[in-house]
Formats: structure tokens, C-alpha cells, sequence
């Protein structure tokens, strides 16, 4: 959507060249008549007049044809001044509203704390950037190209311009508060240099990186990236399974964490199901009676998965559960715990 500011000036301009339009016409049509003058004298003559760059006439003026170049001289001081001026103030105002958009961008970004961070806004940048926005995750996107951040700047999302490599860059996306940082950038060595400036600014934030080559995984793990992902192999071993066993993949590919607008598996803190004082077991919780949802996994305080847990496993403080069921069920377990639904 446009700037009102900008639609503001840009009525303005309009008017202006109306102005400049009319008076070019007036000054035509009056030499034309006072003087006789051809169509080519008269546009000439109204030409140097408008512009006084004092040039001869084409025949000496009579005192009527003098009269009018009087008041036409007047009159285009007035309208080329000022077009000039709104002319000036459109470029000029333009280049503050970009900087204005920039500061309350920023503002935003600094207000943020525990987000995401995303280096790279290509292919991988992009789904996790969608997959977040699902799921109402704030983050922030580093992107070195402009051309790309002016395309998707209308869409919501906050971008901070520059290259991820640069810590001033990093500083500016709010690393240091953030909670999790995925470096998405094409190539594996930039990827190693945003995860160890990055480790070094949060040593608490979980770090995730892409990776091109098998080679680049141990380093970027002794950068200091907790995850490192490599899309080719994952791609092709997903595709390998197909062969090996394909409905057992066509259901899990069905089987989506994240849908255009539901959600069939979600991972909940068990402090939102009951108050952990009194320390209560998955059977006690019965949330297959309550909700229709089965509970497929569990992970401890340590950060240990159990799947498919027994049902006298206790739930202590700081673990969580990942309960399955079909999106109905999920609203039906949201609803009945008062859990911040986490999907628009």
C-alpha cells in the first residue's frame, strides 16, 4: 500500500504539470492570436518566455503582445517555481520516508526478545521464514540483497539490510537477545563465520546451520552450531525411501507438523496441563479421554525423548509432551487447556 505521504505529493506533482501544461497551452494560443505568429513561432516564443533564457523575438512585439508576454513571464515564475519546489520536496521526502520505514523497522527489532534470527532470505530462509510465521514466531531476516528485501518489504516481515558476516549486522537483528539464530546462507564457509561470530555473542541461543557439503558439518559444529542440516542429503535420502518403503513415507509426508491452516502434531510444556506441584503421570492426565489426542512422545528436563511413553511416566517440571491427533482434537486440546494456539 502506498505512502499517504507519497500520495500526497504525488497530487501535488500532478497538479503542477497540470499548471506547466496550461500555461505552455495559454502562451501558444496567446501568441498565436496577439501576434499572428505560426504554430512553431508560437511555441518557440512561449518557450524562451516560460524559461527566460533571453533570447531575441521572432518580430518586434506590439504593446498588446508585450502586455501578454508581461503577465506570461509573471505567471510562469509563479507555476515553474513552484513545480520546482514539489518536484524537490517529492525526491527529498521520499528518501525520508525510506529512512523513516527503516527507523520504525529497527524499533521493532530491538523491541524483540527471544527470536529467531534468519541469515539468508533464499530458498531454505524462505520456507523457515514461512514455517515460523505459522506458527507466530517473531524473527528477524539478515539479507544482503535489496532488491529482495523491496520485494517482500509490504508482506509483514522485519528485515535487517546487510551481510551476516559483519557482527555491527548481527548486532542490529538483536542476536545477543535472541533464542534461536538459522544461518540459511548459500555457502558453507559464510555459514561457519555466522555461527561462530554468533556463538560468541549468545552462548545460550540454539544455532542451526544449512550446509552444502558433508565436509563443512564438523566445523560447523565446532563453531558452535547445535543443528546442522544438509538439504541435498536429506532430499536424497527421503527420495530413496520412497523406493524402500513408500507408504510408510507417503503417510508421514501426509502427516504434516504444519498445514496451510492446521496443525496435527504439537509439542506443549506440561506446565500448561496442570500445575506441577503435584506431580501427575500421562494416565493421570487422560488426555486421549479429553481431547482425543494420543501422546507420542515425551521429553524430559534434560532435553531426552522417549517415544511412545508408558502411561505411568511421570511428568516432571520443564519437560514436554508432543501429543498427535487430527487437527479437530488439537483445537479441542488448545481450547480445553487455554494453550496459546500457535497457528493463524
Amino acid at each position: 500500500m502506498d505512502n499517504p505521504f507519497l500520495k500526497l505529493f504525488r497530487s501535488k506533482i500532478n497538479t503542477a504539470m497540470l499548471l506547466l501544461v496550461l500555461l505552455l497551452f495559454t502562451g501558444v494560443i496567446g501568441f498565436k492570436i496577439i501576434s499572428d505568429y505560426s504554430w512553431i513561432d508560437a511555441v518557440y516564443m512561449t518557450v524562451i518566455t516560460i524559461t527566460t533564457v533571453g533570447f531575441g523575438e521572432v518580430f518586434p512585439l506590439d504593446p498588446e503582445a508585450k502586455i501578454f508576454t508581461i503577465f506570461l513571464i509573471l505567471t510562469s515564475v509563479i507555476i515553474v517555481g513552484y513545480a520546482l519546489k514539489i518536484i524537490t520536496e517529492y525526491i527529498i521526502s521520499k528518501n525520508d520516508i525510506s529512512e523513516l520505514k527503516h527507523k520504525k523497522m529497527q524499533k521493532k527489532i530491538d523491541a524483540l526478545s527471544n527470536h529467531i534470527v534468519i541469515c539468508g532470505f533464499g530458498r531454505n530462509g524462505q520456507q523457515a521464514a514461512k514455517k515460523l510465521s505459522t506458527h507466530n514466531r517473531p524473527f528477524v531476516i539478515i539479507e544482503s540483497n535489496k532488491e529482495l528485501i523491496d520485494k517482500h518489504q509490504n508482506e509483514g516481515l522485519l528485515f535487517v539490510y546487510g551481510n551476516a558476516n559483519e557482527d555491527e549486522v548481527l548486532q542490529l537483528a538483536g542476536v545477543e537477545r535472541a533464542e534461536c539464530l538459522i544461518s540459511a546462507l548459500p555457502n558453507d564457509s559464510d555459514n561457519v563465520f555466522v555461527v561462530l561470530s554468533a556463538r560468541q555473542m549468545n552462548t545460550t541461543a540454539r544455532i542451526i546451520s544449512r550446509a552444502s557439503n558433508e565436509s563443512s558439518y564438523s566445523k560447523l559444529k565446532l563453531a558452535g552450531a547445535n543443528n546442522v542440516i544438509l538439504p541435498d542429503k536429506i532430499g536424497g535420502d527421503h527420495m530413496a525411501s520412497l523406493v524402500v518403503v513408500p507408504d510408510l513415507l507417503e503417510f508421514i509426508d501426509n502427516l504434516s507438523i504444519v498445514g496451510d491452516t492446521t496443525i496435527n502434531i504439537e509439542e506443549i510444556a506440561v506446565e500448561k496441563l496442570y500445575d506441577t506441584s503435584n506431580i501427575k503421570t500421562i494416565q493421570d492426565l487422560d488426555l486421549r479421554k479429553k481431547t482425543g489426542c494420543n501422546v507420542i512422545g515425551y521429553k524430559d528436563e534434560k532435553g531426552h525423548y522417549i517415544i511412545n511413553p508408558e502411561a505411568n511416566q511421570k511428568l516432571v517440571p520443564n519437560s514436554k509432551v508432543i501429543v498427535l491427533g487430527r487437527p479437530e482434537q488439537i483445537q479441542n486440546l488448545n481450547s480445553t487447556y487455554n494453550i496459546a494456539i500457535e497457528y493463524p
